[in-house]
């Protein structure tokens, strides 16, 4: 890479709705990352998708970096509608854009920032544990795995992307997507951090490694697509109905009392996977 500026890349956290419902949601938002990177010639360092926002980073200026990043809402907006008939999903998901210093180690604790997001939500133990980015991208000795790009016909390209941006035929797809480690900037990550014990140092230090260290390490998490899938079941099984829209307002505050028991979910989390508003939930919590 010639260009040697670096942005952290960040959209403000939803706080109602959620990015990715389900895997092929996800599934679409890494093809678009690739689709994205592929368009705007963009360098990508590291990045994660989280159910309710998304971290980067990018070596570019801050404008080529905002581009980017509302270039990939623009597409994942997109999908949204045509899937779920979301109108404008993500239009006032704000991103914040940070330069990163080169001159000391600000570099190093971005890139482990972003990898670590799984692991301080408490969704798994260590980021090559999370499919939905990079978490498993760098000093992995395991040859590259998936399908070449260029062994599948055009028409299965686009139906697998969903985009007819023509990208790399080097690049691999395992179940569905493209993955991160055959487009990424690999090489050049692994040289800033020189060797794996040092990218290991990074990780266990990191503000992410910190703040699950802080909190409660007993209590169990589940991801908000977990507890989206068995809504539907928890209606059924407790009301014989299919929706929560379906429920009386005593049922539904019963409902969240479940969800919230059942899988340890705090009110933010509740808030995202039932599309209820903050204060609504905390009516319906208050007196647990």
């Amino acid at each position: 890479m010639e260009m040697k500026e670096f942005q952290l890349v960040t959209t403000d956290h939803l706080v109602d709705r959620l990015w990715f419902q389900e895997d092929d949601d996800f599934k679409a938002g890494m093809n678009g990352v690739a689709v994205i990177a592929q368009l705007l010639s963009m360098d990508v360092l590291s990045f994660i998708l989280m159910s309710n926002h998304v971290h980067f980073v990018l070596c570019g200026s801050h404008n080529e970096s905002l581009l980017f990043i509302n270039e990939f809402k623009r597409h994942h907006s997109a999908y949204l509608q045509r899937k779920y008939g979301f109108k404008e999903f993500l239009r006032r998901n704000d991103a914040d854009v940070q330069k990163v210093s080169t001159e000391d180690e600000s570099l190093e604790r971005a890139i482990v920032y972003v990898q670590m997001n799984s692991v301080a939500a408490n969704i798994c133990l260590h980021p090559t544990g999370y499919p939905w980015g990079t978490g498993n991208a760098f000093f992995n000795l395991m040859p590259v795995h998936g399908r070449r790009l260029g062994n599948m016909s055009r028409r299965a390209q686009i139906r697998c992307l969903r985009s007819n941006i023509k990208l790399p035929e080097s690049l691999r797809i395992s179940d569905g997507f493209v993955l991160p480690e055959s487009f990424v900037q690999v090489r050049f990550v692994e040289d800033v951090f020189r060797t794996p014990s040092r990218f290991n140092y990074f990780l266990n230090n990191s503000s992410k490694a910190k703040r699950k260290l802080e909190s409660n390490p007993d209590l169990p998490s589940f991801r908000d697509q977990v507890i989206l899938s068995a809504i539907p079941d928890m209606c059924r099984s407790l009301y014989r109905k299919t929706t929560v829209s379906e429920l009386t307002s005593e049922q539904q505050a019963e409902l969240v009392k479940q969800l919230r028991r059942r899988f340890s979910a705090d009110v933010h989390q509740l808030v995202r996977v039932t599309g209820f508003s903050y204060p609504e939930m905390a009516g319906m919590l208050d007196g647990i």
